[in-house]
């Protein structure tokens, strides 16, 4: 017995993850007649812009870059929101990876990396102030992750988790590459990004501050 509900879903998440593909989807069984009918162009751009349709995003444009190295095709889209959350989904050949993977480790070493470089470059952070940490960097970051590989291999009994090694610097150059081109072309979007990590990693001090000054009375 198919679910159509379930199945609506997946075939969305299918018409996202390869642009411009349309796929439909018929139920008459019992006299339903149901039908939906997917396809977008913007592919995974659009499908960052629907995670965050009820969230307030920091920046308008959606941030969105793809590749193709050794064979292997890479889309990357993001955008942040005001939230607190990271929402990061990757997939591999369309496979939600549940567990992450190589794909989403390249992913956040780049992130990391790019936005500290530039928050270093254009003065946001002092010579004397600590890095931003992985997390800092990614709260409230909507962000889709794709490859597409030829010899995909999979961790773990339930098969969600990437574990191609060459993976995380194919996808770790790229997105270096593509985030720091944008971050320069953009400066304002830059400038909201930046202020949104700074604030995370002032949050993430004085809460520290705060748990050991309680320790420090209980002791």
């Amino acid at each position: 017995t198919y679910d159509y509900e379930v199945l609506r879903q997946r075939i969305r998440e299918l018409a996202f993850l390869n642009k411009g593909l349309r796929i439909s989807l018929t139920d008459l069984r019992d006299g339903q007649n149901r039908e939906h009918d997917y396809m977008y162009e913007g592919g995974i751009k659009e499908y960052v812009a629907y995670i965050n349709k009820n969230k307030t995003p920091i920046h308008d444009e959606i941030i969105y870059v793809e590749d193709m190295q050794n064979d292997i095709k890479i889309e990357v889209s993001m955008q942040y929101n005001d939230g607190y959350q990271e929402n990061i989904y990757s997939f591999c050949n369309n496979i939600n990876t549940h567990e992450g993977g190589t794909h989403e480790e390249g992913f956040r070493l780049a992130l990391t990396r790019v936005i500290n470089n530039y928050a270093r470059k254009g003065n946001f952070l002092k010579e004397k102030d600590d890095a931003l940490s992985g997390e800092d960097c990614r709260e409230g970051l909507t962000a889709i992750i794709s490859v597409k590989h030829p010899d995909p291999q999979y961790e773990g009994q339930t098969k969600t988790k990437l574990g191609n090694s060459e993976v995380t610097g194919v996808v770790q150059s790229m997105v270096n590459e593509s985030l720091s081109t944008f971050l320069e072309e953009n400066p304002n979007v830059a400038k909201s990004i930046l202020e949104k990590c700074i604030s995370a990693s002032r949050a993430r001090e004085a809460a520290r501050k705060a748990r050991e000054l309680v320790r420090k009375k209980n002791s």
